[in-house]
């Protein structure tokens, strides 16, 4: 039987297909300084508003979270760039002045939106960039035909963002309990201007959406969840990360213009039925891609979350998706089942997975028990001659 595992990672190959698939250090840094560039243009702009436009009483200054992948740890290059982008969340939070009842007045969320588009289409006027409007969520900005930013804007009562940092700035200590991998980049000045308790103690948090309405939010709960099975498998836990890095490259190959399982909705499946295999993402990829098959016919609610279906995918939709997720798992399993003579045909049914972006090498393939493969036949040995012998 045949070892994949050097396909998918390898530290001393250039080939791997995690590094394939990872944001380059250059794509780091446009994402970065553009997300800063949105960051301190929004804050003066937003500031200024607040009094004139939203109707506070005094001015207030916004905070901004990195969210999404790029905290979570799962950011991936596109299949097919373009039209396939990587995105980056960033999270605008508006302390409020006035808060009526159970949430912010409801007249502010259409100017907050519209006060937010605004100001961005003004920036993206400067920097060459495009707004996107089609997104009810959040606000959109795209710097690149392979990249865009996603503005989610939030609001809080304003003394909830007191009462929250003096109990966070009480009970900050040195343990490290929730990894934001975001906190490694380049964040410049005030990155750090809320602890890290503060995040995790926020409540009372709601989202303005286009249409001039409310949601109740918490923009922490996927990211606190995750990070929390990470730790959970300890040695294990990066080994996740990459699962799921790999299953978002297998959606953009197979879906390319968009409509197969969202990457939430991945990583929710992944790390609930995560089981690690020391030194063999093969395996606990095709382990991985198993629980896929079976749960993406199903709703699929995870109560540590929320109550809400992750799967959103119509009927005809969630079946093609397992049927493929079905094939991939059936595809890893035959190609590891090979014998040492079709090394080439296990790299082709993975590259039929995974695109072209799995290194077309067999010399990565090895036997099951970590010997290497032979390239060639074995020269043939004669064996000795051996007596008779007696025992007892």
């Amino acid at each position: 039987m045949l070892n994949l595992h050097k396909l998918f990672v390898n530290a001393q190959h250039p080939e791997s297909f995690d590094e394939k698939i990872a944001p380059t250090p250059a794509q780091r840094q446009a994402l970065v300084s553009a997300k800063n560039t949105i960051r301190d243009h929004l804050r003066t702009d937003i500031r200024a508003a607040t009094t004139t436009v939203l109707g506070m009483d005094r001015m207030v200054s916004p905070r901004f979270r990195n969210q999404g992948s790029w905290v979570y740890g799962t950011c991936i290059q596109g299949a097919h760039q373009p039209p396939q982008e990587m995105d980056w969340d960033f999270g605008v939070y508006l302390p409020v002045t006035v808060w009526t009842g159970q949430g912010p007045p409801p007249a502010m969320a259409k100017l907050y939106f519209n006060l937010v588009e605004t100001s961005l289409d003004r920036l993206c006027r400067q920097q060459g960039w495009e707004l996107d409007p089609d997104n009810d969520r959040c606000v959109r900005v795209r710097i690149a035909n392979w990249a865009h930013i996603d503005i989610p804007l939030y609001a809080a009562p304003e003394e909830k963002f007191v009462e929250v940092m003096e109990k966070a700035v009480a009970t900050a200590t040195n343990s490290v309990h929730y990894m934001r991998e975001a906190a490694a980049l380049d964040e410049s000045a005030d990155f750090g201007e809320m602890p890290e308790q503060f995040w995790e103690l926020m409540e009372d948090i709601h989202l303005a959406k286009r249409d001039g309405t409310w949601a109740p939010s918490d923009p922490e709960e996927v990211a606190t969840w995750f990070e929390d099975r990470i730790l959970l498998h300890g040695e294990g836990g990066p080994q996740l990360r990459r699962v799921c890095r790999y299953l978002k490259a297998w959606r953009d190959y197979h879906w390319r213009d968009g409509g197969g399982p969202s990457s939430i909705l991945i990583m929710v499946i992944a790390a609930r039925n995560f089981v690690p295999a020391s030194r063999r993402d093969d395996l606990a990829l095709e382990q991985a891609a198993a629980h896929l098959a079976r749960e993406l016919a199903l709703d699929v609610v995870e109560p540590g979350i929320s109550k809400e279906n992750f799967n959103r995918l119509n009927e005809p939709s969630r079946k093609l998706a397992s049927e493929r997720a079905d094939t991939l798992q059936h595809e890893l399993n035959k190609s590891r089942r090979y014998g040492s003579g079709l090394r080439q045909d296990a790299v082709n049914n993975v590259r039929g997975q995974f695109g072209p972006r799995i290194a077309n090498n067999p010399e990565l393939v090895q036997m099951e028990d970590g010997g290497v493969v032979r390239s060639t036949a074995p020269n043939a040995v004669v064996p000795p001659v051996v007596g008779a012998s007696h025992s007892g």
